[in-house]
């Protein structure tokens, strides 16, 4: 049985899938991490962590967080997040502009990537940059 929470696809695994099944499990690994460094930050509300969690996955944010880690991407990575942001997706959230979308969802396929290559450290890196003075 594989383990679904450790995962070492291959590159070549990885680029089999498509664009949006990447930003699909992406998305997921994304609001984990958002989940989880919230609740270190303190003692807080239900409430309050479902509040600042929606603040911080909806795709106005994660556009803003993608500007503070461009410049760290790797070629490599920097690939798996033009993929997602040149997707052609079909609707976009009224909160969001369309570019702004695209930059989420470009954001969302990198972590789904990097997720499913298992490379958590680089995930958590790329993340912590992203939450310093969110």
């Amino acid at each position: 049985m594989e383990n679904l929470f450790q995962m070492q696809f291959t590159p070549q695994q990885v680029n089999a899938i498509t664009n949006l099944g990447l930003a699909h499990v992406g998305d997921a690994a994304y609001e984990l991490l958002v989940r989880t460094w919230l609740c270190t930050q303190g003692d807080q509300t239900v409430l309050k962590l479902h509040k600042d969690s929606v603040n911080l996955v909806k795709a106005t944010a994660q556009a803003k967080f993608v500007d503070k880690i461009l410049p760290l991407l790797t070629e490599d990575e920097q690939a798996y997040y033009r993929r997602g942001k040149n997707s052609h997706t079909h609707a976009a959230p009224k909160s969001a502009s369309p570019k702004e979308y695209a930059k989420a969802t470009g954001l969302e396929t990198l972590f789904g990537a990097l997720y499913l290559l298992g490379r958590t450290q680089r995930l958590n890196e790329l993340f912590y940059i992203m939450m310093n003075e969110a």
